[in-house]
């Protein structure tokens, strides 16, 4: 897991005034919260949270106005829809040793059986429960050779040491679906209408 170090300052002014002036100054506005205490209302560096956020529940270790050091992990993060650069950010404040509840992305590898088959991601995320620093990047999961009907559930995804499921182990994660079975019903319905013509 990696570990991203950077400096932010508290700040005082809020509303989409303040913000649109953060942005401009090519900062992001974000909140520290978590352990019960007050959330802390911070200016953060824009191009190298944006780097950071690159990585899937990236550990960040935050240097706040030179004065104290926090350990977080992003938890919400606001794109603009158009141009998608970052909004804002929800950051919760996590403990070395500290158990949480996060979700990482599911990857496929191998080629399914031949025959047109689809796979697709019913999750393309897997709530686990994770040590603070160590929560992987992805879980990778073999597909080969499955054909349609073939499903992957929760329980059947190998995880690192240490990390648990956070969602019950029959959910299905992936699943592989016909693409012919999709095709049949517009062909009956083809029939249909030549036989209605003759």
């Amino acid at each position: 897991m990696s570990e991203v170090k950077l400096t932010a300052e508290t700040r005082t002014e809020f509303g989409k005034g303040a913000a649109r002036r953060i942005r401009r100054d090519n900062k992001v506005p974000g909140v520290l919260y978590g352990h019960g205490s007050d959330p802390l209302h911070l200016t953060l560096p824009g191009h190298e949270l944006l780097m950071a956020l690159r990585t899937s529940n990236v550990l960040i270790a935050l240097d706040i106005d030179g004065k104290t050091n926090e350990l977080a992990i992003p938890k919400s993060v606001q794109r603009d829809p158009i141009k998608g650069f970052l909004e804002h950010v929800d950051l919760q404040l996590v403990t070395r040793g500290e158990t949480v509840s996060v979700e990482i992305p599911v990857q496929a590898e191998g080629e399914l059986a031949p025959g047109g088959f689809l796979l697709e991601y019913v999750l393309d995320a897997l709530p686990v429960e994770a040590e603070a620093t160590h929560i992987p990047q992805q879980v990778t999961v073999s597909v080969a050779g499955l054909e349609a009907g073939a499903s992957i559930h929760a329980k059947d995804i190998a995880l690192p040491s240490g990390v648990k499921l956070d969602v019950d182990g029959d959910t299905v994660v992936l699943q592989v679906l016909s693409a012919q079975a999709e095709e049949a019903p517009a062909e009956g319905e083809g029939e249909g209408e030549a036989a209605a013509e003759a």
